[in-house]
Parts: structure tokens; sequence; C-alpha cells
């Protein structure tokens, strides 16, 4: 069989559409034959208009290199005939395919018609672990050189060849999972069908591959690992001397060396330490070295517990890797998570079973088929998949609900997992796993990386939510037997296999029913109630306390019973199902459609529980909404006052046989120096040891407290956020962008990036905004870097967390001191507590959270000794009241200038200039 002729097209227009007056301004076209390219042609086109602005920026084409140029009717011959045979492969083909179409059309020539790969949807499906599928950003993953992004030219050449690569990657695949993307491909938007047939066509003289199987599905055999336990080891003993023969680049700290010291100390000792280590020092190489030492000479297993599962494969790639070649001896390290990360396989050999999908059902499915072909881990946020996929996804987890057989254990992933934990001397978790109890009582030494995190990973493992539209979605999945939904179908199921009598399923419809009824009522009370309390009705979006508006305790129990029969009886059903022996695929199907749903019902009726008929003493609730919206808009949560004691009770076990060692840069604040450390349940007697960085590493640095800004309590807020986006305007304007300017609240800073966009004096920058601009918060970093003429807005979760290396980050700018809204329903709970203790709640709560969350503001700005940045603070608060030198007193040890705006951008001219 005869390879295609594959023609990858780019064009550059002016505008997004043919039909609204756009037109190409550059062509490119490459051929590909036989998996190599063999031509090439290019050409700019004179669109006989004016190339917007923007479109120049973007391209880096203007109106002169197009005014000498033919119109597109003197090439559409060419591309036409060139077009005539071929594959036509483009990235986003729909956009220039639709666009060259309505050109040709324009030109008196008939459209093109014919096969077509679109490279967005190859590239998603071959590489379904990418971080993104734009072209620039798929190419250099790649390693496809891409001289000038939006350029035609360069464009359709990267587009080869990562069709090329896509097209060579799909050929390694084994002949069964090509075969089970066929089946499944006809369904999607372009030609990929032709394609895999191909593929498959050239697998029938290939060999047996070496992959495993589960019910037919292939998978990557996995890597073994078995940890070597030495008899004796002897650990180096000036070891960060040493690491400069292995780290290029790598400085020697004093800090460093102290730290690894203190930890070694500790872990040999069995002791329990609280430190502060500041950004700078090294704190990852300082606390894994002594752990991987403590394993080989003890003996014994170390735990690493880190905030997110991000930072847990940081340290698996980076610096975990070079440990071995510097202790000189095999060392293991092995990454665990929470059950649910992981795919059961089982359910998705039944989700393969399913014909009645949605397109993203489908490829999402094509895209796991894909990857298990190479995952060694089976962890599904390794994934990068569409939202509406994201229901297979959550279809297919392992789940506590079952357990595989026994001959399905050897290839289940979190049993791998935690074989490899087992075996390993150093296992790597985070908080979330750790607090679940996921670990066991292992004897094994821990050490808790952002330790001051486990508050929030505690708040979040107890937290329990109620959404309105969450459960109408879930309810509404079944319907009853006149909508013909997934009730009619599992009754057909039921009576063909006589698991379910009649009376049963009319039961259960009856049940289905009135339990819906109950559910608008109380949720129809609820909305009224929340709307006659909110204090101001200009204010949309209001969370106030559940006991203010009334549990309606009765209705919700009366639910509660409803519900509990419901699944009583659907679980009862599903019972007798599991023991048929003989099943077609499409009632099995059925079932475990009904399952999963069964299910999902069955957590959202606890939590509904949990949180209206049984709440905790020591647990606040609080209900979300938008008056524009009810009840739609209606979220409700509840949440433990403090987590001490849940905390405590994972911690304990270790406490008693071996060392727990709490690290993170922000352990205090000046007025209270155990403010977490109390939080966290962790006793008196325990030592905070502080590490204060080296005199200048902070050099690069300087605060900047804006005088002249309006008193943010004195004036409207309207008066407030002109002055906000006037000083944010300057401050870009003079560092040239790479700014972060942090807010308190999505409202002022959505205001304020209204307020800038209509002004115009940015529009040479690119503006991302947290909650506006689309994405989730690492792809707004992603984006914020890859431009130099970047501004990023950002609210709670930018004050911590994020590492933005050297220049890529000049300013931060923060618009209000970060103090928690007294209006937000579980502060407010919290400050009534320590009220009647006889406690000032600022004092003891709301100043020193609010300084801590500045600190980590800064601890954004400068991340080595090479960084230079400056660090603003438009809240005169900070000078103005008795609290404000509280604030200051917590930042390292850096030249504060008390200034002008005017003066402050004169100031920053000169310091880039090397006038300061």
């Amino acid at each position: 069989m005869s390879a295609p002729k594959y023609i990858v097209v780019d064009l550059e227009t002016t505008g997004s559409s043919s039909a609204k007056g756009g037109r190409i301004i550059q062509l490119a076209m490459v051929t590909i034959e036989e998996g190599v390219v063999t031509d090439t042609y290019t050409a700019f086109i004179n669109p006989e208009q004016n190339i917007p602005v923007f479109i120049q920026e973007l391209t880096n084409i203007t109106n002169e290199d197009v005014a000498s140029a033919l119109p597109f009717e003197q090439h559409a011959q060419v591309v036409s005939a060139r077009l005539e045979d071929a594959v036509f492969v483009a990235h986003n083909a729909d956009f220039d395919l639709g666009f060259l179409n309505a050109e040709l059309k324009r030109a008196g020539l008939m459209p093109w018609q014919g096969l077509v790969v679109d490279t967005v949807e190859l590239a998603r499906l071959v590489y379904p672990t990418a971080y993104s599928y734009k072209l620039q950003d798929i190419a250099a993953e790649l390693g496809i050189l891409l001289k000038q992004a939006h350029r035609a030219d360069d464009d359709a050449l990267a587009t080869a060849e990562l069709f090329l690569s896509a097209k060579k990657q799909l050929a390694s695949l084994p002949a069964d999972t090509l075969r089970l993307l066929h089946k499944r491909s006809f369904s999607l938007k372009s030609d990929l069908s032709h394609l895999l047939f191909e593929l498959i066509s050239d697998k029938h003289t290939a060999g047996k591959d070496d992959q495993l199987r589960f019910r037919g599905i292939p998978i990557a055999v996995p890597e073994e690992m078995k940890a070597v336990w030495p008899n004796r080891y002897t650990p180096a003993a000036e070891p960060v001397q040493q690491l400069q023969t292995i780290m290029p680049g790598f400085e020697y700290r004093e800090n460093q060396a102290r730290l690894m010291k203190t930890i070694q100390q500790a872990l040999d000792g069995k002791q329990e330490i609280v430190i502060e280590a500041s950004t700078g020092m090294g704190k990852t190489i300082g606390y894994l070295l002594p752990a991987a030492e403590y394993a080989l000479t003890e003996g014994k297993q170390v735990i690493i517990s880190t905030y997110t599962t991000h930072l847990q494969e940081q340290l698996l790639q980076n610096e975990g890797k070079m440990l071995s070649e510097f202790l000189n001896a095999p060392i293991s390290l092995a990454l665990i998570k929470g059950m649910n990360h992981y795919i059961d396989l089982m359910r998705l050999y039944e989700q393969l079973q399913s014909e009645d999908e949605s397109y993203d059902e489908t490829f999402t499915l094509m895209q796991v088929l894909v990857w298990l072909s190479a995952t060694q881990t089976g962890d599904l946020t390794e994934l990068n998949t569409s939202g509406g996929g994201q229901l297979v996804i959550d279809k297919i987890r392992r789940s506590h609900l079952r357990k595989p057989a026994a001959p399905e254990l050897k290839l289940d992933f979190y049993e791998r997992a935690r074989k490899r934990a087992d075996q390993a001397h150093i296992i790597i978790t985070n908080h979330a796993f750790l607090l679940g109890g996921g670990l066991g009582e292992r004897q094994a030494a821990l050490i808790i990386d952002e330790a001051h995190q486990m508050i929030q990973s505690a708040l979040a493992k107890k937290e329990k939510t109620f959404v309105y539209t969450n459960w109408k979605y879930i309810f509404g999945q079944l319907g009853t037997l006149d909508d013909r939904q997934l009730f009619y179908h599992f009754s057909e199921v039921a009576t063909e296999a006589r698991f379910a009598s009649a009376a049963e399923l009319s039961r259960l419809e009856f049940l289905y029913s009135k339990t819906a009824g109950l559910f608008d009522e109380i949720s129809s009370r609820l909305a009224d109630s929340f709307a006659r309390s909110v204090p101001n009705r200009r204010q949309k979006k209001w969370a106030l306390l559940l006991d203010s508006l009334g549990r309606q305790e009765q209705a919700v129990r009366h639910l509660l019973k409803l519900l509990n029969e419901w699944l009583d009886l659907s679980r009862e059903l599903l019972s007798r199902a599991d023991r048929l022996t003989e099943l077609e695929v499409r009632k099995q199907a059925i079932l475990n459609d009904w399952r999963y749903w069964t299910e999902e019902i069955a957590a959202e009726t606890i939590a509904l529980g949990d949180i209206f008929a049984f709440p905790g003493r020591d647990d606040v609730s609080w209900v979300e909404g938008d008056l524009r919206s009810l009840p739609n808009s209606l979220a409700i949560y509840q949440r433990p006052f403090d987590v001490a004691r849940p905390v405590s009770r994972v911690l304990e076990p270790v406490r008693r046989h071996e060392a727990v060692i709490h690290l993170s840069g922000t352990m205090s604040v000046p007025t209270d120096e155990r403010f977490i450390i109390r939080q966290l349940g962790i006793r008196d007697e325990v030592p905070l040891i502080k590490f204060d960085p080296e005199p200048e590493f902070y050099a690069g640095a300087r605060v900047f407290v804006v005088e002249d800004m309006p008193d943010i309590q004195q004036v409207p807020q309207a008066e407030y956020i002109e002055s906000v986006a006037d000083a944010v305007i300057q401050t870009v304007l003079v560092t040239e962008g790479r700014c972060f300017v942090l807010f308190t609240s999505q409202d002022m800073l959505r205001k304020t990036v209204e307020l800038i966009q209509d002004s115009g004096l940015l529009e040479d920058y690119m503006l991302f905004a947290q909650g506006l601009s689309s994405g989730s918060r690492m792809r707004l970093l992603k984006s914020f870097q890859r431009f130099s003429k970047s501004v990023l807005f950002g609210t709670n979760s930018f004050w911590e967390g994020v590492d933005v290396p050297g220049d890529a980050l000049r300013a931060v700018v923060v618009v209000r001191l970060p103090f928690t809204s007294p209006d937000e329903p579980v502060f407010k709970a919290r400050s009534e507590r320590i009220s009647a203790e006889g406690k000032n709640p600022f004092l003891e709560y709301a100043l020193p959270e609010a300084v801590i969350r500045l600190r980590q503001g800064f601890g954004r700005l400068i991340r080595s000794r090479e960084d230079h940045g400056l660090f603003i603070v438009l809240d005169r608060r900070i000078e103005t009241k008795s609290y404000g030198k509280e604030f200051l007193r917590a930042l390292p040890p850096v030249p504060v200038a008390k200034v002008s705006l005017e003066k402050m951008v004169t100031s920053i001219e000169d310091w880039y200039n090397g006038n300061a």
C-alpha cells in the first residue's frame, strides 16, 4: 500500500474570518511524500488592505512586506493544483482550510475537498501528556525548530515536523492499541482513521511487541525497582563541598551546611524540630542528602511529604536523580499519591465496551489507550485532557469501592506504587495523602516540606462541599421511565435479567421522584432566606453562615431518609446483578453506569448529611451564592475551626519512634513566633530553629511604599481603583513589564484590569488576569513567562507557591495589605471564638495571618542571589497604622523607600540605569 501525499498548509491573515473581510497575507505549503519533506511553496500575499497593528506585531509582517506582492487570485491555481489528490494537514485545520476554501471560491475556483489531518487533534492523541498543544509549545517540547512563530513559512515547516514525529510515534504503538484506536476514530474531527488504517496495514509483518495485556489492552512493562540496603555505609564528611563535583554551578553556602547538620542530628536523635529556612539556601538538597544518608546508614525508610503533587514530581525528577551519584550508592525514591490519582484498568475496560459517547469522551479514551503504552505510574494527572473528557477520567479512577481481583493486582498501578514505596529508601508523598493515613504506621522518619501548608491541606481534607448545580447534574443522570434516561435502560436490563421485580423498580422510581421534589423545596427555601439575609443588595455575590439562614433540619432528615432508602435498594439490585454469570456487553455497560451514578449520589448524600444534619462541634458551615442566579449559584461548605487534632493524630505514631522535621520558609511572624506552629498542634517544647538569609542574598531587592496613594479606608472604592490602575500603568511602563499585581479581591482585580484596558496605555503588553483570562494558575504563569512585556494580575493563590526565576519577574505590586475580609465566614466564626476566650482576634489571628501572606508575596520576587526585583506596596496603612511596622519587620533586610509615585518611577529609572 503506497503512502498518500500530505500537504501541510499554514496561513497568516488580517483577521479571523474571510467572510468578515479578512485576507491572507502569507501562505506556506510543505509537501511530504514517503515520510520526507520533498517541496515547499511560500509567498507573501497582497491583501489589498492595511494589516492591523496587532497582526503586524504578532507576525512581524508589515504593510511594506506585502505591498509589492501578488494578490491571492494570482496564486489560486497553483494552490489548487498542489492540493490535488493530497491529504490536507494543518495545525487547527478548521481555520486554515475554511479560510483557504473561502479565498479559492472568491477567486472563482472550487473549494478543496478531501481528507484532512488536524495536527492539534493528532498531537493531543499521540502526546497525551504534553503541557500545551499550541504549535510553539508542542514544538519546543519535542525539540522541533520553530524559528519564528506566527510566520507561515516557519509554522508550516514546524507543523510538517510535528506531523512526521507524531506519525512515527503512532507507528511505534502496539498493533492492538492501533486497532482499538481505529475502532473509535471514525467520530473524530479529522480523518485520523485513514492514517491509523495505513499504520495497521504496515504492522501486519511486525513481530510481537513486549507490552503486557489487560483484557486485550496493551500496557507498558513496569520498570523493576528494588532498593539495596548496604550492610555498612559511611556518609561523606563534608557533603556540601562535595556537591560541587557533581552539580555544575553549585555554590557553597554556610547556611545550607548548617541546615544539613541540623537535620542529620534530628534524624539520628529521633527528635521533632521545626525549621524556618529562608528562600535561596538550597532547602531541598538540604534535607534530601541527610535523608538519604540516614536511610543508608540506619537501614530505615524516610518519608518526605510536600504540599502539592507537582512538588512531588519535581523532587523525583530533579534533585533526586543526583543522590546516587553523590552518595556513591544506589538510592531509590518512590512516589505515591492518593488512590484516586491512579487508573482502574477494569473500569477502563468497561468504559471501552460503551458505544454511546460524546466526542470528548471518545477522544479521552483514545488518549488513555496511547498513554497506557508508555506510562510507568498510571497516574491520571499526567494526562492533558479536555474539560469534557474529565467525566470519563473520573469514571476510570481507582477507588475504595472496588478492589481489583487477584489476577489484576500485578497490573494494578496503585498496587505497584505501594509496592515501590515498600521497597524504597525514600518515599515521596503529599500532605493530603499523609493526612489521609495512606502510609499507615510505618516505622519511618518524616520530613514535612512546606510544613505551613499542612494547615490548608488538613482544612481541605476535612472540608465538606455541596453544590446545587453539581447535585442537579448527578441526580439528573438517572431520570424516570418517562424520561427514557438511564433509569429506563436500567429497568429494561433488570427486567430482562430478572434481578429486580416490577414492585422494586416502581419503588425506586417513586423514591427518586419524591427526593427530587423535596430537594427542590429545601433549595427554594434556602435561596429565599439567602436573598433576604444579604446586608447589601448592590453586591451580588455573598457568603453567609448557614446557621443564620436556618438548617431546615426536619426537612433535610426526611430527605436523607428517602435518599438512604433509594441507595439501599439500588445497591441491593446491583448486588444481585453482580451474581449473574453472563451478561451482554451493552447491558453490563448500563449497569456500570448505574453503579457509578449510585456512588456519586451516595457521596453527595454523606456531604449533605454532614453539613445540614450532623455538623461537628468544631465545624463552621456557610453558603455562597449570587443574587442574580438563585438557587443555581448556591454552594454550601463546611470546615473545621482548626486542624491541630487531625494533624497530631497522623503525626503521633511517628513521634513515638522516629524524627519528625517540619520545614518551611514561613513558620513565624515577628509578633508571634509560634503562630503557625500552634495551629499545627506542635507541642511548646518542640524547638523552632531559624536559618536567616545570607546578607548578600537580597542585595538585588528594593521595597517601595507609595505615600501619595489615597487611604483605602477613607475614599470610595472606585477612587482607590483609579489610583491603583494609574500606579500599575506607571510601574509597568518603567519596568517594561514582567510584573505581578497581587489583589485580595477578585472584584477589585476585575475593575482594575478593565480600567487599564479601557485606558489603552498598556495595549503593547500582554495582560493575564486570574479569573478573567482562561486557563489554570500554572497555565497563566507559563503564558506570563513566555512574553517579555507581560503583566499578571492575581489573587490569593498567587501570593505563594509560585516560582518565577531570574529576570522573568521584575516587580511585585501589592494593591492591599492581605487581610482576610471580616465577612469571610470561617474568619468570622474563628474570630468570634477567639473573642469568647477573652482575646483580641485582630492581634491573635487577623494580623499574623496577613503578615505571613505579605511575606509570602515578597518570596515570589527573589529566588536566587542573582535576582533583582521591586516590591511595591500601594496600601498606605503599612505606614499610617500602628500595626504597619509588623509587616515591614517581617520582610527580609531590604532597603525600604517611602516615596511618592512620581519619585518611585524616577528611582526605578535610576536603578535600572545604574544611577542609584
